[in-house]
């Protein structure tokens, strides 16, 4: 078994090393250069997966959420004509919004907002540089015990890197006065191992009113070892950003020839953020095959949002400007120990562990005209704590079975305060709540290169703390999920991989506090279900081809179908590895049709975006390093696309009364990009 084998190897070595020491302190020790074990990594579901960066790089790198439509069946979209503020995800038959139903974590530290101002979940991934990112651990449904909170579709893990071998210095530009500038380089490489970069970029979108999107990214990593035994790594990052934003419009308006597609209704919207972090990771390896783990984190944020959706409805004299304001610190971490054995001939891991998070949350919402404040609707002071022991054990009974599982308990407490004494019945007070959630998979095979995966999990994800203080309310929302796959080699292991996947996700009812309005909404019992097929690897020689399709079904208990919920998704990808230093990706995005309210009267269009990107080695002979040139051309045909697209009531100006109508921001025209890198 590959991952014991790894193990045992270093293991070994290390006690070899200590045994001569113990013998004479004072022997010569004999430099033995170090040897790589590399091995797949053992799976516990066929939709699990790591994505390296080679298969990333060639991406548009405007918005790091673009990265995620290599995840079969994950589809991100800009939520409001802004690029600043946090996409709007779809995965498994969810919506889910900013994050609540998808956990995202970078080397393990929580991405996701909990009690956010804008929506429960909020998960703005704009503070990480790609180019700082070695790969992306995916893992859908809640099938492990290490994940937690909004762990119900799935999660994502962005790892950074602990160097880079050559340091980089990159200028971009494009249409739209589109500008990006990188500097990545590791100063020290061996002992010391340290990353630097940082980021800017700016861009005022194909809108007519600009969006003037400005976003600086800092990043420094150390990474050290203090023993043989041991490593140690403490990053920090710094994020701001501002923007202009032109919302979510009408199509009566632009079907009408009043509005043009990309124009705006109220063009003051927009926002600006503030984000830094800082995290420590450090294990430790024992002689008799165990581990000692532990992560600390914390992190500052500062948001303002200034949004307009349904214009003159509720005030025709100012408008419906709403202004959602959050400032918080998060502190939060985990440690455990797990351990390799035999246990009665079965090689075996255990693993007990401990997480805690808490936010210290100042939250607002209330009404504005062109930035200016109005009026205040809830304003609320949050102190939101999780706890959460947990367990795993994996065991492979026999040669052809794998057996993993665990258990988790998650203990909540709520403590929200209201600071507004002019505003009636807003939610304030205390709650606690548990739940407790258990994992169980079984992996047959290998057989002729094939494995068969059956999957069972409970996952969760907690509600707004403002709902969870209400009485009657239910704070951690369950949600059961089921997978049976396949994954195969069947030619061989180094060529195409195929998985193929039926998945299901049962979620009780909650309640969902609404950011845009300060009010709670009740919502019932929801089942999905889906398939979900992909394959990846090298096809021939210098051609590597990722592709998948999946299909849902999302429906209420009643029959009512799930608002937003896409349907069918696919992706498709071919790069070449050309002669003389050309690498060319080819790849297109189809999102379709998916209902917008519940009795499927009013749907979002279906739309394929089709995306080339190249790049090339310069023949240029430089003293030091090498050139690169590169080029992205995004929706090569120019098509006429929605990303985020909504069904609700609004009144423009000349209106009598509200109308209800489909609502969405227009995708991106046709885009060029390029520039030159400097490897050195």
């Amino acid at each position: 078994m590959k991952y014991f084998l790894v193990l045992v190897v270093g293991v070994a070595t290390l006690s070899s090393a200590d045994r001569i020491l113990a013998h004479d302190p004072d022997a010569e020790i004999l430099e033995v250069p170090e040897v790589s074990v590399i091995g797949e990594r053992p799976v516990a579901a066929s939709s699990q997966q790591f994505i390296p960066d080679k298969e990333y790089l060639l991406q548009p790198q405007g918005r790091p959420a673009q990265v995620l439509r290599l995840i079969p069946g994950f589809v991100a979209v800009e939520h409001s004509g802004g690029a600043g503020k946090a996409d709007q995800y779809f995965l498994r038959g969810f919506d889910a919004d900013h994050g609540t139903d998808v956990a995202f974590f970078t080397d393990g530290m929580p991405i996701n907002f909990r009690s956010h101002a804008h929506g429960q979940g909020y998960a703005d991934l704009n503070f990480i540089i790609p180019e700082t990112i070695e790969g992306l651990d995916v893992y859908k449904g809640a099938y492990l015990p290490e994940f937690g909170d909004f762990d119900t579709a799935g999660a994502v893990n962005f790892r950074t890197r602990e160097i880079v071998k050559e340091g980089t210095i990159q200028a971009a530009g494009g249409q739209f006065d589109t500008q990006r500038y990188i500097l990545m380089f590791s100063p020290t490489k061996d002992k010391i191992r340290t990353l630097f970069a940082g980021e800017g970029y700016y861009t005022n979108g194909p809108f007519l009113n600009d969006n003037r999107y400005f976003r600086a990214n800092l990043l420094g990593k150390v990474t050290t070892n203090f023993t043989s035994r041991d490593e140690f790594s403490f990053t920090a990052t710094l994020h701001n950003a501002q923007w202009n934003a032109s919302g979510e419009i009408p199509l009566r308006a632009v079907d009408d020839g009043t509005l043009d597609r990309f124009g705006a209704i109220d063009p003051s919207e927009g926002g600006k953020t503030l984000r830094t972090t800082g995290k420590l990771n450090y294990h430790y390896d024992t002689l008799s095959g165990g581990q000692f783990f532990a992560n600390v984190y914390a992190q500052y944020y500062k948001f303002n949002l200034y949004t307009n959706f349904t214009y003159f409805l509720n005030d025709p004299v100012n408008g419906d400007g709403i202004q959602q304001s959050d400032t918080r610190a998060i502190f939060g971490g985990d440690v455990g120990y797990r351990q390799r054995a035999e246990i009665f001939g079965m090689p075996t891991m255990g693993t007990i562990g401990f997480q805690a998070r808490v936010d210290d949350i100042h939250a607002r919402l209330g009404t504005q005209v062109t930035r200016n404040p109005l009026g205040t609707t809830t304003d609320s002071d949050i102190l939101e704590a999780s706890y959460a022991p947990y367990i795993k054990a994996e065991v492979q009974p026999l040669p052809w079975m794998r057996v993993t599982g665990g258990l988790r308990t998650e203990m909540f407490t709520f403590n929200v305060q209201n600071r507004c004494s002019d505003c009636v019945e807003q939610p304030a007070g205390r709650a606690t709540s548990t739940i407790v959630l258990p994992k169980a998979n079984l992996i047959l095979g290998p057989w002729f290169r094939t494995e068969f995966f059956a999957n069972y999990g409970e996952g969760y994800h907690s509600n707004d703390a403002r709902t969870a203080v209400t009485p009657g309310s239910s704070p951690l929302a369950r949600a059961r999920t089921y997978e049976v796959g396949v994954r195969s080699r069947p030619w061989g292991p180094d060529g195409i991989e195929l998985m193929t996947t039926l998945w299901a996700i049962d979620l009780k009812s909650e309640l969902v506090f609404v950011g845009d309005e300060g009010t709670t909404e009740s919502r019932g019992p929801t089942r999905r279900r889906g398939i979900e097929a992909a394959l990846r690897g090298q096809v021939w020689g210098p051609i590597y081809i990722n592709g998948s399709i999946t299909w849902s079904k999302a429906e209420f208990d009643n029959g009512d179908a799930i608002p937003l919920a896409p349907e069918l998704t696919a992706y498709g990808a071919v790069l070449v590895q050309w002669p003389e230093g050309l690498r060319s990706q080819f790849q297109a995005t189809y999102l379709g049709v998916r209902p917008l309210i519940e009795d499927r009267s009013a749907k979002a269009s279906s739309w394929i975006d089709f995306d080339l990107s190249e790049r090339y080695v310069l023949p240029v002979k430089l003293p030091h390093g090498r050139l690169e040139a590169f080029l992205f051309i995004q929706n090569i045909l120019n098509t006429k696309w929605e990303q985020a697209t909504f069904f609700f009531e609004s009144r423009l100006r000349n209106e009598a009364a509200g109308v209800n109508d489909i609502h969405f921001v227009p995708g991106n025209p046709r885009f060029f990009m390029g520039g030159l890198a400097w490897y050195f």
